[in-house]
């Protein structure tokens, strides 16, 4: 598993330099980018953005300041590039040095998240003062579920200390990487945009990238909406019951699930300085929108150019045959409305699924963070406090120092095989998959070749 994780480590090095957005950029011999596929000529490159996405997905998942402590202080020496590369390393040390700039991006962001989440090798601290909450009664003992009421301010940063292990936790935290997820997608269309914008492309603009914001932010979008208003208000709704029956019944009354006036005419009818236009007719609208127009206007395009409607450059029939064999005249015959039809259904059919999959494939981050932080509490409660004695039920029996030792061995041994070495390959693998598929898909083809310049040393290679 190490060895994997370090591999993939040496191969995912990023940009040097960028001269500009859509021009040149000089790449380093890999690149994580490059591990997917080449970027088609001028298109919009997603390096830029991987660059600080990629370790904070990461670290979103494996968060905790403990064990990104340690990742940084591995990444830090790993670092040392004077002393390194003058040394003959071995293979592993090599493709861990090939990696030491992400290490040292994910071990930083991981601290980060671990002050956001409060874990500290799963022991909880009140880095900012006292919690928000207190248990109502001063006899309860199920404080972390039931009777918390709130005395004071909202903590400064990161979660509430009282919140760890309630029922609210996972939702809160679940809800909170949700949004990650549509904003992440939003960002993904609106690349498309640019890149149909820098290439001159009216069409997809109007086709292509107008229909997907609206099918996506028409139902995901507004879900996004609802939870933010459900945090602001303390609303008790049931926001599975809203969605499904705004597919259901879009003009029922919600009763008890209203998050805010004017929601049941907003999800049926948005009144306003445009025409009526329901929420869920925007999402079944932008489908044939994105579906047929595309087709039929490129159809209509190409036969216009041959109906002398778009003049190119005059020449006789000479140069038309010889001089040009593969221009625009010979290749009269090559459009194929059935094909750019049937690639343009896949295309639409592949964005309304995925908006769905993307969305849920979202759930990693949810799911991930959640078995590490887990798993740190298990190896620190049942493996660390039990062999000291910490635990009430068993601490006459283990007050030993031989068990004590042992204990703290297999503390350290399960830490840094499973949680830095297993879940940090997880969580690794898990944030290449929301870039390579969830993000890049929206915009990215990938379709291009590495440029390799002119040299008569390398015609002579080719020939040996």
């Amino acid at each position: 598993m190490m060895l994997v994780a370090i591999f993939l480590f040496q191969h995912l090095h990023f940009i040097e330099l960028i001269d500009s957005f859509w021009d040149h950029i000089d790449l380093n011999s890999y690149t994580m980018i490059l591990l997917y596929s080449f970027a088609r000529y001028q298109e919009a490159n997603p390096a830029v953005y991987t660059v600080i996405s990629f370790p904070f997905l990461f670290a979103v998942m494996f968060g905790d300041r403990g064990h990104g402590l340690c990742m940084l202080i591995g990444a830090l020496i790993i670092a040392q590039e004077r002393k390194m590369a003058s040394q003959k390393l071995g293979s592993f040390l090599e493709m861990a040095f090939g990696g030491r700039y992400v290490l040292l991006l994910m071990s930083i962001f991981s601290i980060y998240c671990g002050i956001i989440y409060n874990e500290f090798f799963s022991v909880l601290f009140h880095i900012f003062g006292q919690s928000a909450y207190r248990c109502r009664d001063t006899q309860c003992s199920e404080a972390r579920t039931i009777g918390l009421i709130k005395y004071r301010d909202p903590y400064p940063f990161g979660l509430d200390p009282s919140l760890r292990g309630g029922s609210s936790e996972l939702p809160f935290l679940n809800s909170l990487k949700m949004k990650m997820s549509i904003l992440w997608m939003n960002l993904g269309i609106l690349m498309s945009y640019f890149n149909a914008r820098f290439f001159g492309s009216s069409i997809d603009v109007r086709y292509q990238f107008i229909p997907q914001m609206i099918f996506l932010n028409s139902l995901f979008g507004y879900l996004a909406l609802l939870i933010v208003v459900k945090w602001c208000t303390g609303s008790q709704a049931d926001l599975y019951h809203v969605m499904i029956y705004m597919f259901l019944s879009p003009t029922d009354d919600l009763g008890d699930n209203q998050l805010f006036p004017g929601q049941s005419p907003l999800q049926a009818i948005s009144i306003s300085t445009l025409p009526v236009i329901m929420l869920l007719l925007l999402a079944f609208v932008a489908v044939p929108w994105m579906l047929f127009p595309k087709p039929f206007i490129l159809k209509k395009l190409h036969s216009e150019r041959f109906q002398g409607r778009t003049y190119g450059m005059l020449g006789t029939s000479e140069m038309d045959l010889e001089v040009e064999p593969d221009s625009a005249r010979q290749h009269h015959e090559d459009f194929n409305f059935s094909e750019v039809f049937v690639h343009q259904m896949i295309h639409s059919i592949e964005f309304v699924l995925g908006a769905v999959s993307n969305t849920a494939s979202y759930l990693r981050l949810w799911a991930l963070s959640l078995a590490h932080s887990e798993l740190s509490t298990v190896f620190y409660e049942k493996v660390l406090l039990l062999a000291w004695g910490r635990v009430s039920y068993c601490r006459s029996q283990y007050d030993n120092p031989a068990i004590r030792l042992v204990g703290l061995l297999l503390f350290v041994f399960a830490t840094a095989s499973v949680l830095l070495g297993m879940e940090t390959l997880s969580a690794l693998l898990h944030a290449l998959r929301l870039h390579w598929v969830e993000f890049q898909n929206k915009f990215y083809y990938g379709d291009g070749y590495k440029f390799r310049p002119f040299a008569f040393s390398t015609l002579a290679d080719e020939e040996e």
